[in-house]
């Protein structure tokens, strides 16, 4: 049995085959962050988020507080735009 598979070489295979799984799951689980972690967030969302009404919302986009994209009817807000209303205005809840 010169060219016969060994234990040996079952369990280097079953150690490569485990090392490859887990990095396709890594992988996959990056790839799940990154949605769930978007860079536009939809109105919806950020009215949630912030608690405010939509005509709040409105008035940020009007005065070009936040960045947007209207897409198919939809508006989409940067969180990048939303997170430094927030770095800007330190002082806003002592007043």
């Amino acid at each position: 049995m010169e060219n016969g598979i060994t234990k040996e070489d079952l369990q280097q295979f079953g150690a490569l085959l485990i090392g490859t799984v887990r990095k396709i799951i890594e992988g996959a689980k990056g790839e799940r962050k990154e949605k769930a972690d978007p860079e536009w967030l939809k109105s919806r969302a950020v009215r949630k988020l912030l608690d405010i009404s939509a005509g709040t919302l409105q008035n940020l986009r009007i005065t070009g507080k936040v960045r947007f994209k209207k897409v198919l009817g939809s508006y989409y807000y940067s969180k990048e735009d939303l997170m430094r209303l927030f770095d800007e205005n330190p002082d806003h809840d002592n007043q």
